[in-house]
Order: C-alpha cells, then sequence, then structure tokens
C-alpha cells in the first residue's frame, strides 16, 4: 500500500473535504441500504397476512339448525292478522350467519302439512320484502327474526279450517329442522289457517331480519 504526502495546505484542504464528502456519501449509502432491507423485511411480513376483517369474514358460515334455540315471541292479533316473530339464537360457540327465508311447515292437530308460503309484506311487523335480504351475523348469544302471521278470517264469511297447532322450522339452507309449538298467547289462539278468496292458505314467513327493523 502506498501513501501520498501532500505539502500543499490548499491541497491538503481540499483533500480533506475530498474525504468528508466520500465518507458522507458512504455512510448515506449504508443507511439507504438498511433501510431498503428493512422495508424488504417489513413488507415481507405483511404480504403474508391477511386483512382480520376480510378472513373472520370470509370464515364465517352459515347457521344451522344444531346450533340454534328457536321460538317465537311478540306475539298477538293485528289488522286482520294473527301471529309472531319466530326468534333463532345461536346456542353455541361459534358465529354464524343468516339470509333468506326459513322453511316453516304448519302442521294441524290430524297432522295436515301445509308448507307457508314466503311473503312478501305483512301488516303483522309491518315488514316489507327488500333485495338482497339483510345478511344477519349471529354471535354467540344473539338473535334473529322471522314473522309468522296469517289471516285470521276467511273471505266471504266462512269459517276458518282447524289451525294450526305446531310449527316445523328449518333456518335457511338446512334441511334440519325442529318442532316448536304454534301457540299465539298474545292471540289467544293456535296459527290460523283461514285461506284466501281463491282457497291458497294465508300464513307465511318474511326473510330472517333484526329485532330493530320490527316493531316491539
Amino acid at each position: 500500500m502506498s501513501f501520498q504526502v501532500v505539502s500543499d495546505p490548499r491541497a491538503r484542504s481540499a483533500a480533506r473535504h475530498g474525504l468528508t464528502r466520500a465518507a458522507a456519501r458512504g455512510r448515506t449509502a449504508t443507511l439507504s441500504t438498511l433501510a431498503a432491507a428493512a422495508c424488504g423485511l417489513v413488507m415481507t411480513a405483511c404480504g403474508g397476512q391477511n386483512s382480520p376483517g376480510a378472513a373472520s369474514s370470509a370464515s364465517i358460515g352459515a347457521c344451522v339448525t344444531a346450533q340454534l334455540k328457536i321460538s317465537i315471541i311478540d306475539t298477538g292479533a293485528l289488522a286482520g292478522q294473527a301471529g309472531g316473530y319466530l326468534t333463532f339464537t345461536n346456542d353455541s360457540r361459534t358465529t354464524c350467519r343468516m339470509s333468506g327465508w326459513p322453511v316453516v311447515i304448519a302442521l294441524t292437530a290430524t297432522g295436515r302439512a301445509t308448507r307457508l308460503q314466503r311473503l312478501q309484506s305483512t301488516m303483522f311487523g309491518a315488514w316489507h320484502y327488500t333485495a338482497p335480504p339483510p345478511v344477519v351475523t349471529l354471535r354467540p348469544g344473539d338473535s334473529a327474526y322471522a314473522v309468522v302471521a296469517a289471516d285470521d278470517q276467511s273471505t266471504g264469511g266462512t269459517r276458518c279450517p282447524a289451525p294450526y297447532v305446531r310449527l316445523r322450522v328449518s333456518p335457511p339452507g338446512d334441511s334440519e329442522n325442529v318442532t316448536i309449538s304454534a301457540w299465539l298467547p298474545g292471540a289467544v289462539s293456535y296459527l290460523p289457517s283461514c285461506t284466501s278468496a281463491d282457497g291458497s292458505p294465508t300464513a307465511g314467513t318474511s326473510t330472517i331480519t333484526t329485532l330493530s327493523s320490527l316493531p316491539h
């Protein structure tokens, strides 16, 4: 290795300035390299993770009968209809979702079965269909609702057939079911099986909704 001896003071000053600039450039390059490396590590770590909200939302499955407690509440008679609110309470430890129409089969005392129609609106509960139907997320202990209602008077002055005494209920998308009483304490009657002018049953059910969207 050889060394250069500088005798001129101005040359020595220029040399010192040159070394200082070179050292500064070296430090800047080193810091830039370290910053880029750190940024690369952060991007690599973050790139392997999904948004917690998106991940949790995507992992929530549909509620099934086995994890629900199903009952009927807020029963009564109003504006020519009798009915109540089917309540679907998440009785499990897992969050789930509900959307669309439940399947409700109404049974008379003799066993005659009638599938409740899908209502588009009902005076009972002041419910009206909106598209698409809401998706209700149920954490453990939360509940979703569906209106069940039927005309309590037949057209033409004829008497209604024997009422429905039981309801066989399945949540949307599940073939399993539970059977509950069709007794409506608020109306002091079972769910009526009255028919319309064309002879079709008037009993029906709304889509799944929230209690806040229904009068109670």
